[in-house]
């Protein structure tokens, strides 16, 4: 079976879903009638794609579009409570979470559409989330500047829940703007978390621990983050059109002419850095943009690979898709 690489791209505009292939460039299809908000695009265990949609209103019930791969048409529809923007599925594909308006988050089984949980997360809207990397936590960002974690046993386990002081692992409350994006790590409960916020910092954080470890400053807001499989370093994409190469684990360089712990920067174009995605092994970065174009960066280089257009519009949510 010939190895397939996918950059799957969607945007606010109703451009509907661009789908291509790394290796070629060639367009595989255009997913149609899709109006993403940011974070709102998911490839659900290979098997197909979904996206929340923006609503007219907050008021309004919220929507999910599943499409199979190789359909442009709309498949399944689905209406959850209230309008949802993030929404993130575990590695298998048998659950998916998405987060709601009123900071509320919602689980739901992939094979049913049953709901299985729904609890509230934060103050203000859930903005972002992401599972860890055996799946048994599930972090969250929002526009109250929390970031959340939560164990998935004591979302299951209503007894655990009762017994415990707070419904969640632990609260971070250290940004002071909305958070934007959040990325984990590998070694499970030992992982680091990487998050950004509207305040022009992203913070590292120990999973284990429960500890911030690195607060870097950036010059521009960050909108979206990717973490090298390696772990040394991270991408943070700018409202300046910068992506910005930000070390981990490095000792402070007081020198640099960018800020403490960021090592220099990519970039081609003015307009705002929205969403970043990173291949499995580290070495494409994809970048979508305010300009509605994705590039592709070598990451060894940091030359461009590839550039896709996908809409007039700005593209607000990445994946990848491989099925090697």
């Amino acid at each position: 079976m010939t190895e397939l690489e996918l950059v799957i791209a969607s945007s606010p505009t109703d451009a509907g879903i661009g789908c291509w292939d790394l290796h070629t460039g060639a367009e595989h299809l255009r997913y149609r009638s899709c109006s993403s908000p940011s974070h709102g695009l998911v490839c659900v265990g290979g098997r197909f794609l979904a996206s929340s949609q923006l609503c007219a209103t907050k008021s309004s019930s919220g929507s999910v579009l599943y499409w199979s791969w190789n359909k442009p048409q709309v498949e399944v529809k689905s209406f959850p409570a209230e309008p949802i923007s993030p929404l993130v599925c575990n590695n298998e594909g048998t659950y998916m979470a998405g987060g709601g308006a009123s900071g509320d988050i919602y689980l739901w089984q992939v094979a049913t559409g049953k709901l299985l949980k729904k609890w509230h997360a934060h103050y203000r809207a859930v903005t972002c989330l992401k599972f860890n990397d055996d799946q048994s936590l599930l972090i969250s960002g929002s526009e109250d500047g929390s970031v959340r974690v939560w164990s998935l046993i004591m979302v299951f386990d209503d007894l655990l829940r009762e017994k415990a002081r707070q419904p969640y692992e632990y609260s971070f409350s250290e940004h002071s703007l909305k958070v934007t994006d959040v990325v984990t790590g590998y070694g499970g409960a030992n992982a680091i978390v990487v998050s950004a916020s509207e305040d022009r910092t992203c913070k590292v954080w120990s999973l284990s621990r429960g500890k911030l470890l690195r607060n870097i400053v950036f010059p521009s807001v960050i909108d979206a983050i990717a973490l090298d499989p390696g772990e040394d370093v991270f991408y943070a994409g700018g409202r300046d059109g910068k992506i910005y190469i930000a070390a981990l684990n490095a000792v402070a360089d007081s020198n640099s002419n960018y800020g403490l712990h960021i090592l220099g920067f990519l970039s081609e174009q003015s307009k705002a850095i929205t969403c970043l995605a990173l291949t499995t092994d580290g070495g494409l970065l994809i970048s979508g943009s305010e300009d509605g174009m994705v590039r592709v960066w070598n990451t060894k280089d940091h030359n461009i690979a590839r550039i896709f257009r996908h809409a007039k519009g700005t593209i607000d949510a990445l994946c990848t898709f491989s099925n090697d």
